[in-house]
């Protein structure tokens, strides 16, 4: 009997994004040789697609204006491997280095009021391994990055005043792989376990009892909700498609056993044509890895470097599923959207809407609740690139744990 082809999931690719790719040059000219230029991680909002490369330069796309910006980390050229954009009162975006460098860029704004002039802020000194994982607070005066010696950094930011200070927070004895942030905790995950930092408290709770029995790349996140410090809640990944929901203190009450949904054929993302291969290599065993909240309450995002799940953890099904990819080097989500870096020069979104189709949640919320809505297609610019202008720096340079 022919098999039957998997379910197509409600999420989907609706078209390349090449307005973007082809804003970002394929190679670039350093004195007399050539050097390719690789993408190497990847960050999105409603307002920016970010996307660092490996000769440290940060391309910077405004999706509103359909431009596109250039910034130069400056000194040594080395790879950019953590990018996350917030948006404030000011547009913020954090960048780490395959060095240890953390730069952190005041984005300029035509809104009244707003930032008129770029600024950057230089972390250096305090990490010893690659940047790994950045997480920013909800106001943009916190900066939290961590690297795969353990080293958890945290940036005090203070735009009025042009101060960033930043000082040594904790030192694990893994990797780390992921971050989170809300209400005064710091969310830690490493290749060993995930943590809870009490950042007023400076008191470090394990999820659990133990740490993992194997290590590896699995993240934990925060379940978004109004409410104080002693009610958040956090979704952790383990070995085995086991899901954790614990409290704040780091019990554990509740564990969901995720493999017997993989037990029917995974409804897949339908992506757009390519040519050559897409698929790779797909390990024996699935797993969760890092996560995050998405678009509908109890929705769960998770990926590693072989596949990406969304899962609706209320109706315990399955979403959708991109398998046998074994190259994805970065994921992001925003609002009905993720974003997928694959490869060395691929960039997939997908969702339930094309893109362009509504330009805040509100309205998107109305059409796709409303079956009398027929969506209209705004088909993206193509796209410019221009240097960013001249970057007045604020440097701060600690060396060791020292002042600055």
């Amino acid at each position: 009997m022919a098999a039957h082809p998997a379910p197509q999931s409600i999420l989907r690719e609706f078209c390349p994004l090449y307005y973007l790719l082809n804003a970002i040059p394929a190679k670039v000219q350093r004195g007399f040789r050539s050097v390719l230029v690789y993408l190497t991680a990847l960050d999105s909002s409603s307002d920016y697609v970010a996307v660092g490369s490996s000769i440290g330069m940060l391309y910077l796309y405004c999706r509103r204006l359909g431009h596109m910006n250039k910034y130069n980390m400056e000194g040594k050229c080395d790879a950019i491997t953590a990018v996350k954009l917030l948006s404030c009162f000011d547009d913020l975006v954090a960048v780490g280095t395959a060095s240890g460098r953390v730069a952190l860029f005041q984005l300029v704004s035509p809104l009244p009021g707003r930032n008129k002039q770029l600024r950057r802020f230089d972390v250096v000194g305090l990490h010893k391994g690659t940047i790994t994982a950045l997480a920013w607070s909800a106001n943009g005066m916190k900066l939290f990055s961590g690297d795969d010696k353990g080293r958890v950094v945290f940036s005090a930011l203070d735009l009025d005043q042009g101060v960033c200070k930043p000082v040594l927070l904790l030192e694990e004895p893994s990797g780390v792989v992921q971050l989170d942030y809300s209400h005064r905790v710091l969310l830690v995950s490493t290749q060993q376990r995930s943590a809870l930092f009490c950042t007023e408290g400076r008191s470090l709770q394990q999820l659990g009892t133990r740490p993992r029995k194997s290590s590896g790349r699995f993240g934990a996140c925060f379940l978004p909700a109004l409410c104080k410090q002693s009610d958040l809640q956090v979704f952790a990944a383990r070995p085995g498609l086991r899901l954790w929901r614990s409290n704040v203190r780091g019990l554990v009450e509740d564990t969901r056993l995720l493999k017997p949904l993989f037990t029917s054929q995974v409804p897949q993302f339908e992506l757009f044509p390519r040519p050559g291969p897409v698929g790779a290599y797909r390990p024996a065993d699935r797993q969760l890895g890092l996560l995050c909240c998405f678009f509908r309450e109890g929705w769960l995002l998770s990926w590693n470097e072989y596949s990406v799940y969304v899962l609706d953890c209320i109706n315990e099904v399955i979403v959708g599923a991109l398998e046998s990819s074994g190259d994805i080097v970065s994921v992001s989500c925003c609002e009905n959207e993720i974003f997928i870096l694959k490869g060395d020069r691929d960039v997939i979104r997908l969702s339930n809407s094309p893109e362009g189709l509504a330009s805040n949640l509100s309205e998107l919320s109305f059409r796709l609740s409303s079956p009398l809505t027929t969506p209209t297609v705004l088909l993206p610019p193509t796209g410019s690139v221009e240097t960013a202008q001249p970057i007045r720096t604020m440097a701060i340079i600690v060396e060791g744990a020292g002042g600055e």
